[in-house]
């Protein structure tokens, strides 16, 4: 199988810690607890793969997840890895064999089609695209949303200004940090938001930790 792409961060992450705790007192107290900003990103050879394992990854936890995309990408030879040339020559019967369930295997499917029309970009194109372009651009693709490419963008391109909005682990953390009773709503997180940029991704990293932190 080819090997992933190892691409680096965009940024900084000690420089946008040293932003964010100027920026915000409350995170700055999070950032304390946690300590250093250990984001890292999932290499993938293409974005057809790294998406193929997103839509493989919602709405299950990591354990079921990672077993159903191990027998996913079983289903393509080992040398070359998925493509979605491949993908679309097998027969549904075997893409939900892997335990892709409801409309996922209808997805994987649109996703394999619109790699091959030029809907999605691959990694060149996407580096000179902005991130609203990105996720007007994917979220065409059925089944992958805003939030799902959002991640892509966080995890896989390394964009330092991205805040997941929807993410209830975010949404549970600022919770958390803050010492609300009741989950933000969406245009306090924005707020913040416009106190964080352009470090969102470092934010949203430690509000996830806030999360582990907590259990």
């Amino acid at each position: 199988m080819r090997a992933p792409m190892n691409r680096p961060l965009l940024f900084d992450t000690r420089r946008a810690v040293r932003h964010l705790k100027h920026a915000d007192v409350r995170l700055a107290e999070l950032i304390s607890r946690v300590g250093p900003c250990r984001l890292r990103l999932r290499p993938a050879p293409t974005p057809f793969e790294a998406l193929l394992r997103a839509v493989t990854y919602q709405q299950l936890s990591g354990k079921a997840a990672a077993s159903i995309y191990s027998r996913v990408l079983g289903l393509f030879p080992i040398a070359e890895g998925p493509t979605p040339e491949r993908l679309l020559a097998l027969p549904e019967a075997a893409v939900r064999s892997a335990g892709l369930s409801r409309n996922k295997p209808l997805a994987v499917r649109d996703l394999a089609a619109k790699v091959l029309d030029g809907s999605v970009p691959d990694f060149p194109l996407l580096d000179h695209m902005t991130d609203a372009e990105i996720i007007a651009r994917l979220t065409r693709v059925r089944g992958v949303g805003r939030w799902t490419v959002e991640m892509l963008l966080i995890f896989t391109l390394g964009r330092p200004d991205v805040l997941p909005l929807d993410d209830l682990g975010i949404r549970k953390g600022f919770q958390l940090a803050y010492g609300m009773q009741h989950l933000p709503a969406v245009r306090t997180l924005q707020r913040a938001g416009r106190r964080w940029a352009p470090y969102c991704s470092v934010a949203s990293w430690y509000l996830w930790r806030a999360v582990d932190t907590s259990m």
